[in-house]
């Protein structure tokens, strides 16, 4: 892709560009809890510790990178206008970005996006484009539209300021863990900016931790892509972990970030992911979407192994329409 996303791409610097966002994410992003999952711990014969970004503000991780980036922009650049493509998390988070910094954007968005993500967009007074059902379709056209008018291009996982940002997720865990240890890390992947961002934090301040990557079988480009060393646009089916949905960008940098940081991928079937949905709000009474139980489901798949261990997984996001909830839970 374009040459301006080259720079500071190994995991070294990622994490030292994480740890300095973090100052500036503070006062627009509180922490969230790192939190122990008693039911989930006794069944898994682990201790499992849940990033609960699901109580972000705007309902995911993806409102981090967003802030991160806007906060380089200047004022002149934000009210120009930025654009950006998202299944609905990461314009989410760059419609609360522009609402506490100002500015105006415009998000390609594919048909089938969330409903309630949809009315959340609204809320913040951001022009939709609605086209297609794939966000790796979409990030092209969305691109090309920014250069075209001279805006923001602000992508969803691709750009060292959006991963940077994710990263953040792990300085926390890092903090709340307060130097007791960490065997393994489990993250939903979509187009690999969070589990970029938080296995290199975490890996340089832990080596041996185990980085696990998961994402849904029907739909699991960024995993495709590693297994064939290039990437490639895989050809995915509906899921419900609708946040981790759509083909990576063509050249993005996170491709070479994922096969150097994920120790193993995990793919989840979908009953897997809703048994893990229903799960949660039985044991623990929280509300997660699709991609978090997707994480909390690949950490099952993987249970023999994890057993005895100490586990952080990373619950995505919390933004779930009723109707899907309804009919995850039929």
């Amino acid at each position: 892709m374009t040459q301006e996303l080259t720079e500071e791409l190994s995991p070294a610097q990622i994490a030292a560009r994480s740890e300095q966002v973090a100052l500036r994410l503070r006062p627009h992003l509180p922490p969230t809890p790192l939190q122990r999952f008693g039911a989930f711990s006794d069944e898994l014969g682990a201790e499992v510790l849940v990033k609960c970004e699901h109580l972000q503000r705007t309902g995911s991780f993806k409102a981090r990178g967003a802030m991160a980036k806007i906060l380089t922009l200047t004022d002149e650049q934000r009210e120009r206008g930025v654009v950006t493509a998202s299944t609905g998390n990461h314009a989410l988070g760059v419609g609360n970005a522009l609402a506490t910094l100002g500015g105006r954007g415009i998000v390609y968005l594919p048909e089938n996006a969330s409903p309630s993500k949809v009315a959340a967009l609204r809320r913040f007074g951001l022009e939709l484009r609605a086209e297609g059902n794939d966000s790796g379709v979409l990030e092209p056209v969305a691109r090309a539209y920014a250069a075209e008018h001279g805006l923001t291009y602000v992508s969803p996982y691709n750009d060292p300021d959006i991963i940077a940002g994710q990263g953040t997720v792990g300085v926390e865990i890092l903090e709340q863990l307060a130097g007791e240890k960490l065997d393994a890390v489990v993250i939903a992947v979509g187009g690999g900016g969070l589990v970029s961002g938080v296995a290199a934090v975490l890996k340089r301040h832990l080596p041996d931790v185990k980085v696990y990557g998961a994402s849904p079988v029907v739909d699991a480009a960024m995993a495709a892509s590693i297994e064939a060393g290039e990437i490639v646009q895989a050809d995915g089916q509906d899921t419900l972990a609708d946040g981790t949905a759509g083909s990576v960008e063509p050249g993005s940098i996170t491709f070479e970030l994922c096969r150097e940081l994920v120790d193993d991928w995990v793919l989840v079937p979908e009953e897997a992911i809703k048994d893990a949905l229903r799960m949660v709000i039985d044991t623990e009474h929280q509300l997660i979407e699709g991609s978090a139980a997707m994480a909390i489901a690949a950490a099952r798949l993987r249970s023999t192994e994890l057993a005895g261990q100490r586990v952080a997984i990373v619950s995505c996001g919390g933004n779930i329409s009723s109707s899907t909830l309804a009919a995850a839970l039929a």
